[in-house]
């Protein structure tokens, strides 16, 4: 009895708005890539954003690659951007708002753009459709995005270092 009753109260502390949300929104998000995938034979991916966009602006033939698929990268992209934004709307009252300074923001977006070029893509492509897909370069990636970041935030942790 006593395992089950420390189960439930590390759910408890890992969800404490409860499962269902997160079971909803995990479920979403792999619909959501499973029909990008049916629709354009593509593995969704949020990290070809900017230079997709720039094929607009620009006849580079680096960004004239993505001329193609720009359209939809446009519509994925603000789709996170929008669902994000309905969601503080409805589940918590208004705009989401942050204590974090300006320039990390900045530099925290900076540093996650130029990871998702030398890791040829995002935690979205490859968490969940290079691990659903069972890829072992998504596999490797993923073990090394998530060792980065719990060493990262324990090293921040430990030098006391606040928003």
């Amino acid at each position: 009895m006593v395992p089950e009753l420390v189960a439930l109260q590390v759910a408890a502390d890992l969800f404490p708005n409860g499962i269902g949300r997160y079971a909803v929104g995990g479920l979403l998000v792999g619909l959501g890539a499973a029909v990008i995938y049916v629709g354009t034979g593509i593995s969704a991916g949020a990290s070809t954003f900017l230079e997709s966009t720039l094929s607009y602006v620009s006849g580079q033939s680096r960004f004239r690659q993505y001329v193609a698929s720009r359209d939809w990268r446009l519509v994925f992209t603000l789709g996170i951007v929008l669902g994000a934004a309905v969601y503080a709307v409805v589940y918590q009252g208004g705009a989401w708002t942050t204590e974090v300074a300006w320039w990390r923001l900045l530099a925290g977006g900076v540093l996650v753009g130029v990871g998702t070029r030398v890791g040829k893509g995002c935690t979205s492509g490859h968490g969940v459709c290079g691990v659903g897909s069972a890829s072992k370069t998504s596999l490797a990636g993923v073990l090394a995005f998530l060792a980065t970041a719990i060493l990262t935030a324990q090293v921040v942790a430990a030098l006391g270092v606040t928003p």
